[in-house]
């Protein structure tokens, strides 16, 4: 006998962009992402639960809610892709209800949004992983909100129309010293090699002009600790935003245990 299930919009932000049907809960979700699709994956991933009513006339939700079914023995339809391509700019941020984070071994933790409250030291230069659309290692002088406001201002050439990105820890005078005493330690970020680390932020330092220094043309983000989220997530365009604050380590130990082991 056939259940009733309710079907749920999955945006996967990472390591793919797409928008997703699916009558799974967003923790069975995550786990059959790693572990019970026929589709290899194992690694990390991000994606929202986006509101099942929204639409957007590029988006053909309604073409694909049609056909959305369980399947013939009567198990939940796992996943029903809508689109995988310039996904983000057309799902408006006040759809985008929670954010799921999901480790290799298919645990996952949510995050609800919060106002995000300025509380950086200006001047201080910043390390900015931007997850989707684009994927990019950022070095910059600008503060989590200042830095998603110049990336979505359609004035600059290099701008996208909505950016999801977070800040990663990094102790840069801490890696100055280290850096000096030994250039042989292994890279405080994923992907980057130390010695072109310390070239960027001396030549950052310098040029007080300069906003924006890039470190990678990929993230590295999988091989990357969640516990290197300084803050939390963001998602911006040039009008609005929406942001998940990051929870200290102690609370998601708390909260989370199988999570906390994993990230």
């Amino acid at each position: 006998m056939k259940k009733d299930y309710q079907p749920h919009l999955y945006l996967i932000c990472y390591p793919n962009s797409a928008l997703v049907l699916s009558h799974l809960s967003a923790e069975d979700f995550g786990a059959r992402y790693n572990y019970g699709s026929a589709t290899y994956y194992a690694g990390k991933l991000i994606f929202d639960e986006v509101d099942i009513n929204y639409r957007n006339d590029y988006l053909r939700i309604d073409e694909a809610l049609k056909d959305f079914k369980p399947h013939e023995d009567g198990s939940p339809k796992a996943t029903k892709y809508v689109s995988s391509y310039r996904v983000l700019e057309h799902v408006d941020i006040d759809a985008i209800k929670t954010l799921y984070l999901a480790n290799a071994d298919g645990t996952s933790y949510y995050l609800s949004p919060r106002p995000y409250e300025v509380n950086q030291a200006e001047g201080l230069l910043r390390v900015f992983v931007e997850i989707d659309p684009v994927r990019v290692l950022t070095l910059s002088r600008l503060n989590l909100r200042e830095f998603g406001e110049w990336f979505t201002d359609p004035k600059n050439i290099i701008a996208v129309p909505r950016l999801m990105y977070a800040q990663v820890t990094l102790d840069i005078p801490a890696f100055l010293k280290d850096f000096e005493q030994n250039p042989f330690n292994p890279p405080p970020l994923e992907g980057v090699h130390p010695s072109k680390l310390r070239d960027a932020i001396l030549d950052l330092q310098r040029r007080e002009n300069k906003l924006f220094k890039g470190l990678t043309l990929d993230t590295s983000f999988t091989k990357e600790s969640y516990r290197r989220i300084r803050h939390g997530f963001m998602f911006k365009d040039k009008d609005k935003e929406k942001f998940f604050p990051m929870p200290n380590l102690r609370e998601i130990e708390n909260t989370n245990l199988r999570f906390y082991k994993g990230m």
